[in-house]
């Protein structure tokens, strides 16, 4: 049964009208969600992830979220669900509100839906004529508030592409729209610190962690250290690129800006190392606090 939905507690007919039209998450993007790939019938990197979704609901004062609740939600889907899941999304909105940006008395909603939906095979990037603002009151928050990442995947489609890689506002290289970004070269893999605007994605730092325990040379740059004009290297030959998210995991970027691209032969391994570590823990720890 595909795909699955749980609402507040119990699950509910997908099909069925459930959100409030009053929903500050509809009427003004006013909520916080999270993508979860399903491996052998398991939310990978659950923890983590809720660990996450708890760091956005405060950054945006909706919380505090009950965690075990939202855990017992995908548990619960997933079992609804059956083998051919691949998907689970976790949105959580402040609930219902006034038709202004001041927000109502709540409480907040949990939505949990699982799907069956294919992964992206490859990676086909541009890049984009718009900034991240690493300045802005959500920067580095998973926020339901998307539209420019919409924009972006529009323009991506319209050149052919379905990534658009962006630099923050001071020109140096950030994220794509629903993608962290790994750059191969001089004998190394480097990533864009989150000074500069990113997500703290999971799948980012799970092959920081993964890579550099395995040995391969990857790092966390200094702010400023890459500017957007890496990627005419990559374009000239003279470096490599592969973006990492949840559904693409660690996927080399096959074109940008309309160029055939051969991979990098270090972020292929770090691609066989977050493989076979991924597969051996589908719930790895979250790194302990300091």
């Amino acid at each position: 049964m595909i795909p699955v939905a749980w609402l507040d507690g119990a699950l509910v007919d997908p099909e069925a009208p459930a959100i409030s039209p009053l929903d500050h998450g509809f009427t003004v993007g006013d909520g916080v969600f999270e993508t979860l790939e399903v491996r052998r019938g398991v939310a990978f990197a659950l923890t983590r992830h809720l660990r996450r979704l708890e760091y956005s609901a405060d950054r945006m004062a909706i919380g505090p979220l009950d965690s075990d609740l939202v855990r017992t939600g995908v548990e619960e889907a997933l079992d609804e669900a059956g083998e051919t899941a691949t998907r689970v999304r976790i949105t959580v909105s402040s609930g219902p509100g006034p038709m202004s940006s001041a927000r109502g008395d709540g409480p907040h909603r949990i939505a949990v839906v699982v799907s069956d939906g294919a992964a992206p095979e490859r990676c086909r990037a541009v890049r984009s004529p718009w900034r991240r603002n690493e300045r802005s009151a959500i920067a580095g928050v998973k926020s339901t508030s998307y539209a420019e990442n919409a924009v972006m995947v529009a323009y991506a489609a319209s050149k052919g592409a379905d990534e658009a890689i962006m630099a923050n506002t001071h020109g140096h290289l950030c994220e794509g729209t629903g993608t962290n970004i790994f750059i191969e070269r001089d004998g190394e893999i480097v990533t864009p610190p989150l000074a500069s605007g990113c997500l703290a994605g999971i799948t980012r730092g799970l092959a920081l962690e993964w890579g550099a325990r395995a040995g391969v040379p990857v790092r966390v740059t200094a702010p400023g250290e890459l500017e957007m004009s890496v990627l005419d290297e990559v374009l000239g030959g003279k470096a490599a690129a592969a973006v990492t998210s949840s559904t693409r995991r660690v996927q080399h970027v096959q074109m940008l800006d309309g160029v055939e691209l051969a991979p990098g032969r270090l972020l292929e391994r770090l691609r066989g190392v977050f493989e076979a570590a991924a597969d051996a823990d589908l719930d790895p720890a979250p790194p302990r606090s300091k």
